[in-house]
């Protein structure tokens, strides 16, 4: 059996909502985000980012720009003694942008996405919480992965899903 795992959404939850982050700069991690992970490493769990960057296939920012920014993520928790177990993403639009990023995928949020394919990869079944910033990030739990799911508090407040 897996190890038990927390996935966090990416925008609102670790860092900064501002919309599309179409440049580096524009991308801050919240004040809290990194003690955060190391908490989450330090009680023996995964910590898992998942998110959704549909800036991609709208033609916003290239793809190289999210892996520049989860690069920086990377750095940044290790800087602070944390460590993202793995981070997954979908770059798909079901009706925007050129093929192959429009596409109607699985790994998309809240149908299942790339936290399906990083809960099996990183061996983490039936043991696993999802944290989002909106309803729609946390809906992953709905969509049949089966994860407990709660919200930060702020613009959404702190509420279970289920």
């Amino acid at each position: 059996m897996g190890r038990p795992a927390i996935f966090f959404d990416r925008d609102g939850t670790l860092s900064y909502e501002i919309g599309y982050v179409n440049h580096l700069s524009r991308f801050r991690l919240l004040p809290y985000a990194v003690d955060a992970v190391r908490l989450v490493n330090a009680s023996g769990r995964l910590a898992v980012l998942v998110t959704n960057q549909a800036g991609v296939a709208r033609g916003y920012f290239p793809e190289s720009l999210v892996h520049a920014v989860h690069a920086h993520v990377r750095s940044a928790m290790d800087a602070g003694g944390a460590r993202l177990d793995g981070i997954y993403v979908c770059v798909h639009h079901p009706s925007v942008g050129p093929p192959p990023y429009r596409q109607d995928c699985a790994c998309r949020k809240p149908r299942g996405p790339s936290s399906i394919s990083a809960r099996s990869s990183l061996h983490a079944l039936k043991r696993a919480c999802c944290d989002g910033s909106t309803p729609s990030s946390s809906a992953i739990t709905i969509a049949g992965i089966g994860m407990e799911t709660w919200r930060w508090p702020g613009r959404w407040g702190r509420a279970p899903l289920s």
